[in-house]
């Protein structure tokens, strides 16, 4: 986006990589839509930047959260998704909402038990790391994680989803905490919304959009993936998202 003329910023989630603050890998809603308002607090103050024209990317799971930040944060004047998550709907229900009520309540007992052992331990516990070698039944999706995350093509050891592993206790205020329950009050101001038609992500897009008030436009990217969306610079549509902020920050 900076290669076409706009100012650009890209950021570490609060927490992991190089953005600061303790305990390390630890995530939420509010904290993660927090992030895009600070970052447009940032921009405000800058002299070079037209404060009145500021909009926002969000890529997978951050995809939610911009959408969270831009109903309420009335700053932002665009908004746009890209292979979107709804981290509260996916951490809270399961993969196509599969998760049963007994499920979840077993999985928050464990939850508020881990939170003990936190405590008396002085220190958080973390998460399994994600696999290191593919055993080669998993599901597709799956593996199309590893063949970005556990690659050249997206490894860093200082990434969450690559190296590390986030705090054992993280879910729990994605269980309780729908992100996109006031979607409707972004409104008047425009949503993009972009996704692979062979995503296992894609519902997450087509809810999102069904759920928006206009004006809002759902984009679906032929024969492409999740991680497509991620890095591929002949499937990301550039085109379009250049166009849609240079008529939606006039």
């Amino acid at each position: 986006m900076a290669e076409r003329g706009f100012v650009a910023l890209a950021f570490d989630p609060s927490y992991t990589g190089e953005s600061s603050g303790e305990p390390r890998n630890i995530a939420s809603p509010d904290i993660n839509t927090e992030d895009f308002s600070a970052v447009v607090d940032f921009l405000g103050i800058q002299k070079n930047i037209d404060r009145n024209k500021i909009g926002i990317i969000g890529i997978c799971g951050f995809g939610g959260f911009a959408l969270n930040a831009t109903a309420i944060d009335k700053r932002i004047k665009a908004v746009a998704t890209s292979t979107m998550y709804d981290m509260t709907r996916v951490m809270s229900k399961g993969y196509n909402d599969a998760v049963t009520l007994e499920q979840r309540t077993k999985m928050l007992e464990q939850l508020g038990q881990q939170r003990w052992k936190d405590a008396e331990n002085g220190t958080f516990a973390y998460g399994p790391e994600g696999n290191k070698a593919l055993k080669g039944d998993e599901p597709q999706f799956l593996k199309e994680y590893y063949d970005y995350y556990r690659t050249e093509r997206g490894f860093h050891n200082r990434s969450v989803n690559s190296g590390n592993s986030w705090t054992a206790t993280t879910p729990i205020s994605f269980m309780n905490m729908p992100i996109l329950t006031y979607i409707k009050e972004i409104s008047p101001r425009p949503v993009l919304i972009i996704a692979g038609e062979n995503a296992h992500s894609r519902y997450f897009s087509e809810d999102a959009y069904k759920a928006a008030n206009e004006p809002k436009e759902l984009m679906i990217i032929p024969g492409a993936v999740h991680v497509d969306l991620y890095d591929k610079l002949d499937v990301i549509p550039f085109d379009k998202l250049e166009s849609f902020f240079n008529e939606n920050l006039k």
